[in-house]
Formats: structure tokens, sequence, C-alpha cells
């Protein structure tokens, strides 16, 4: 018959055991948890809601690259971002309103190209045509510096089978045609869809 001694001695041996084996459990566990997120392939999730040529060119990029190390890419095009999914791709740029944006020359010697040409709001709002004379020498700035061109860009995105989802509300809401997208789109859907693909991606950002 076990004595009181023999009891309190068990119960400490068990007692021992237990906190051996938890703390074996929790070091196990975290070296599962550690191995799980090192062979978890890094997901990125974008929205797009602007299609023009100097807000085009973060997106793109971005998930270029990303696509390009190995990521999951997942790009959500609404409103005006929409437009860079449309088969006849010209995006424009606007200075008006943007102090940020430095006006520079691609052309002339190198102290005429490196002068920022700080120009007054009110004239470039009161010049007709005034955008697309920014747009074509940004376009210029890109085309000297070797930068690929949206197209291009665009072009690499669906080769590496960056998923693609343009967003159905938006072409209702604006009475667009799905004939004049690209081929490259993955879904048309809505926002409950880029909610889902976003609570799982490893970053999220909005352009």
């Amino acid at each position: 018959m076990a004595t009181e001694q023999d009891l309190l001695q068990q119960s400490e041996l068990l007692a021992g055991s237990s906190e051996v084996l938890n703390a074996w459990f929790d070091q196990r566990f975290s070296e599962k948890l550690t191995e799980h997120e090192d062979n978890k392939t890094p997901e990125l999730s974008i929205m797009v809601t602007k299609g023009t040529l100097d807000w085009a060119y973060p997106t793109f990029i971005i998930a270029s690259t990303a696509a390009a190390l190995g990521w999951k890419v997942t790009l959500f095009f609404t409103f005006y971002g929409l437009s860079l999914l449309q088969k006849e791709l010209d995006p424009k740029i606007s200075p008006l309103g943007n102090p940020a944006m430095p006006m520079k020359m691609p052309f002339g010697p190198e102290w005429f190209k490196n002068v920022d040409w700080n120009i007054p709001n009110l004239v470039m709002a009161g010049i007709p045509g005034f955008e697309n004379v920014a747009t074509g020498l940004m376009k210029q700035t890109i085309k000297n510096s070797g930068v690929a061109s949206i197209p291009d860009l665009r072009d690499v995105c669906v080769e590496s089978e960056v998923n693609m989802i343009a967003c159905q509300m938006t072409v209702d809401l604006f009475g667009m045609d799905k004939a004049d997208f690209i081929d490259g789109i993955t879904e048309w859907a809505g926002a409950a869809t880029y909610l889902d693909n976003a609570q799982t991606s490893t970053v999220n950002l909005f352009i």
C-alpha cells in the first residue's frame, strides 16, 4: 500500500514530466511554425485606382519585380486604374496640382536638362494641350533613361502569370465594353474577391 510520501513523490514526478513535455511541445511547435513561414511563398496584393503614366509605373514595376522573385502577385484594378487593362493603352501625365513633380527637359545641354521648371498651376491650366506636352516630355525622358514602357511592363506581368482582377462594378458604372480589354485579365470580380485575397497576402498596397 502506497504511503503518503510515495504518493507525493509520484505527484512530483508527474509534474516534472508534464513540464518537460510542455517544453518539448512548445519548442517543436515553434520550430514547425518557423519552418512553415520560411517555406511559404510571399504574396503581394495591390489595389490599383489610378491610370496616369506616373501612377502606372509603380504598379507594374513592383508587380513584375515581385513576380520575378517568385512571389504570388494579385492586382485589383478599379475606377480609373481599370484603364490600364485596356487594349488601347496610352496613359498620360498631368503636372497640374502636383507640385512635387519636376518639369525637366529631356533634350539640350546637360545644364539645361538639369533645370527644374517650376511652372505655376495657373499657366498649366490656361495653356491648351499642356498635358500632352508634359506627357511627351516625360515619355522622352523615360526613353532616354532606357526604362521599359508601360505596355512592355504590363506584358511582363501577363507572361509572369500575375493575377489581374478587373473590378466588375467599375465596368458597370462607367459602361465599359469588355471587348476593349486585354485577354490577360484573370477574372472580373468585386470588392469581396479583393478582400478575400488581401486577407491572406503578405504585403498589401494601395496605388
